[in-house]
């Protein structure tokens, strides 16, 4: 961000209208089209976007949805926001995402949505999985929290994720991803009632909107038919995203260019992996993850690096690993996003990196894994 996103929030904050208004309409307007959505409905973060996703696909109390425990907890938590069971299945070591060979078998009566996950950004393979929702008749909802900028091979086009291909697609800004407005989120779909549905418990399920009340001729009151919530995205923050939007395709271009050197740089170190992109995505590089060495002490190289003065991430969380999911029982095993998380660091990645930086990252990551111990974890399964 620079002057430009400093401008645009001043604007707002002197025009006198800094809730939800024309600022948040226009970046709907203009997050739909770049997309390429019917509808867009911006709300306060991608959680709260998730939650009125399941919301729409009816999700209550005891009912199913699979989904991956290899996410950040908000994408089990929003299940059970609506009183849902979390169904977790394992993911495909080579992307870190939902593995569509395993979703039949967890499929039951109670089997309300499948939750997709656009892990760091990579695409996953949307086709299997919406051949098997249509079966069911099952919604898809895709969390592309980490996907804004991403394309899928769709029918022999290269397509937004967000268009959208599953039924909802639900995208955050918060400040680790690739655009942001402070935070904040999106939701897309083709589905007209869901959007309207979307735009009313958003904001307390006021049956008028307080940008219609304020500029009408005629005292209007207000109903509030169902309960609903306060979900609301600010104008303030609308005008930096349209801002942000303006800058997309050149960050992602950056940010590709920038995981490519690091490809190069670390192409030689014996035992590291990073995360390619199949045939039918082009990630946008939200993160840039590597594989350690087997049995590498991960927390140990971590650690040497931040004495280097590098800050790294470990792999994406495990949500049944968590002491608020201890009691969900466990269907299936899941050695893949178990040993995705204990065996992955994520290596700095941003904007405005130099080809030094880059080089300063690996020749540390170099001399931390010359370093580290072995045998610290279990070895990843075959």
């Amino acid at each position: 961000m620079d002057e430009r996103e400093a401008d645009a929030a001043r604007r707002v904050i002197l025009s006198g209208w800094i809730t939800q208004g024309p600022e948040v309409a226009g970046f709907e307007q203009e997050f739909a089209q770049l997309v390429g959505a019917p509808y867009a409905c911006a709300v306060s973060n991608c959680t709260t976007a998730l939650h009125l996703a399941l919301l729409a696909a009816n999700v209550g109390p005891g009912d199913e949805v699979i989904t991956v425990s290899h996410s950040f907890i908000a994408t089990a938590n929003v299940i059970r926001y609506c009183g849902g069971i979390p169904v977790f299945v394992d993911i495909e070591p080579a992307t870190y995402n939902i593995d569509p060979s395993r979703i039949e078998a967890a499929l039951t009566s109670r089997t309300r949505a499948i939750l997709a996950v656009h892990q760091m950004g990579m695409p996953c393979n949307l086709g299997p999985i919406i051949e098997i929702a249509r079966r069911r008749s099952i919604p898809v909802i895709e969390d592309a929290a980490c996907a804004i900028g991403s394309e899928i091979l769709w029918h022999g086009r290269w397509e937004k994720i967000g268009k959208p291909h599953g039924d909802i697609a639900c995208f955050s800004f918060h400040p680790r991803k690739v655009i942001s407005t402070g935070d904040g989120g999106m939701i897309t779909t083709a589905n007209k009632d869901w959007d309207a549905r979307f735009r009313l418990l958003r904001q307390h399920a006021m049956s008028v909107p307080d940008t219609e009340r304020h500029g009408s001729a005629r005292v209007i009151f207000e109903s509030y038919p169902v309960v609903g919530y306060n979900y609301r995205m600010t104008d303030i923050q609308a005008a930096v995203g349209r801002e942000q939007i303006k800058r997309l395709s050149e960050i992602v271009a950056r940010r590709r260019a920038l995981a490519a050197r690091y490809i190069e740089l670390l192409a030689g170190v014996p035992g590291l992996r990073a995360t390619t992109e199949p045939a039918y995505a082009h990630t946008n590089r939200q993160s840039y993850c590597v594989r350690l060495p087997e049995r590498t002490d991960q927390r140990g190289v971590m650690q040497k690096m931040l004495d280097d003065g590098i800050s790294t991430r470990r792999g994406i969380m495990c949500s049944h690993r968590e002491a608020a999911y201890k009691n969900e029982p466990l269907r299936f095993p899941l050695p893949h996003s178990e040993a995705a998380q204990d065996g992955s660091i994520l290596l700095p990645l941003y904007h405005q990196m130099s080809d030094a930086d880059l080089l300063r990252v690996a020749d540390s990551l170099r001399a931390a894994l010359r370093c580290a111990p072995r045998d610290a974890v279990p070895p990843p399964p075959a």
